[in-house]
């Protein structure tokens, strides 16, 4: 009876035994499959390198300046009379700005033209008088000597008396009045300015090796930062004929039209000499771009190959896409796109978002990426969102 009892307890633990055993063997398994089972393809966004005409550009920066600005400053000292011109106001070439008392002037102009009235009649009588003898020849040139000085006198003194009125050298407009009625002002005083923003100019320094490259008349793009949206043109309009021995840099002067009057004398800008001769080059979207310590790369779409070459495909017949890191070398970069100049040719085609779950070799599938513009001749995307 005991053997008996002995006999089912160990048969009760050897099922249990082979149970557990069983257990972990199918969840070991389990793991298995789980593990080598293939790993879903990562989604990214591709893009195409694409050969197009790429205009090299040579940058610089500079600060604008008027054609024509001047501070406009008293040439004699005076009280003002009257002010002619609002702050900000638009002026035209003579149009008159500043009255100073003029009174002294007027007095001293009027007194010296009687004298040179004066001196007229003297110099007529002894002109005739001097034929006759009934005056000297010493007499009458100091007669002659007289008129002369009279003649300086008025002159002088009406050149003063015009710099007593202060008008507009050139049409353009005023800048903050720095006057005001009654105000005893020191020769040189400076009222207000005057620019002239129909027109402004640019100078900037470029390499003395870059100035082969230049020619008046070139193309200039320049971008302020109070409009950094916006670009205006201009040209090259001179070139400095000598090299700045320190620098080893050539003076250059750009020129640009401004008719709305947004550009100001002073603002600092941003300029792109546009180089002649565009060339063909390899351009991909900047976000394609993985910048590292060791160089710049970009994940190229390539179809995963079997050991003896061939293509491998899925389950649906369909080559299975993977990522190939590649280094490049890059160029200029503009408007999102930047210039490869080595490593990548055109039709290839590149991860342009999603790189940072990738390593190379990784499985992709490829999603349409709505940062990027439709390609030529195909209709915009649609993302679902309603105007």
């Amino acid at each position: 009876m005991l053997r008996r009892r002995m006999l089912i307890m160990l048969a009760v633990v050897l099922l249990i035994v082979l149970l557990l055993g069983g257990y972990k063997a199918f969840s070991i398994y389990q793991q298995i499959q789980v593990f080598s089972a293939p790993k879903p393809p990562i989604s990214v966004a591709v893009a195409t390198a694409v050969e197009q005409p790429w205009q090299q550009r040579l940058p610089a920066v500079g600060t604008l300046k008027a054609l024509q600005g001047v501070n406009l400053a008293l040439e004699i000292a005076g009280t003002v009379k009257d002010v002619q011109f609002e702050s900000g106001q638009k002026v035209k070439a003579g149009q008159p700005l500043v009255q100073l008392d003029s009174a002294v002037e007027d007095a001293l102009l009027q007194t010296a033209q009687a004298d040179l009235g004066l001196a007229q009649l003297d110099y007529g009588r002894g002109s005739q008088l001097v034929g006759s003898q009934a005056i000297s020849k010493g007499e009458f040139d100091r007669l002659s000597a007289q008129l002369q000085k009279n003649k300086a006198t008025v002159n002088q003194l009406k050149a003063s008396l015009a710099k007593k009125h202060i008008v507009a050298p050139f049409s353009g407009t005023i800048g903050i009045r720095q006057v005001d009625v009654g105000d005893y002002l020191a020769s040189g005083t400076v009222i207000a300015t005057l620019q002239d923003l129909s027109s402004l100019y640019v100078d900037f320094y470029v390499p003395e090796q870059s100035v082969p490259k230049l020619a008046v008349g070139q193309g200039v793009q320049v971008q302020v930062s109070a409009y950094p949206k916006l670009t205006f043109p201009g040209t090259l309009s001179a070139i400095n004929p000598k090299v700045e021995s320190s620098t080893r840099n050539v003076l250059v002067r750009a020129t640009l039209a401004n008719p709305d009057n947004k550009l100001l004398p002073g603002m600092f800008s941003s300029l792109q000499v546009l180089l002649p001769d565009p060339q063909a080059q390899v351009v991909i979207p900047e976000s394609a771009i993985t910048y590292t310590l060791y160089g710049n790369s970009a994940y190229v779409v390539t179809q995963k190959k079997t050991e003896d070459g061939s293509l491998e495909k899925d389950a649906n017949g369909q080559p299975i896409l993977i990522a190939e890191r590649r280094f490049i070398e890059t160029g200029e970069r503009r408007d999102g796109l930047v210039l490869i100049t080595k490593g990548l040719s055109s039709g290839e085609q590149v991860v342009s978002a999603g790189q940072i779950k990738l390593d190379t070799g990784a499985h992709i599938a490829i999603t349409a990426d709505k940062n990027l513009p439709p390609a030529p001749g195909q209709p915009p995307r649609n993302d679902g969102s309603r105007n």
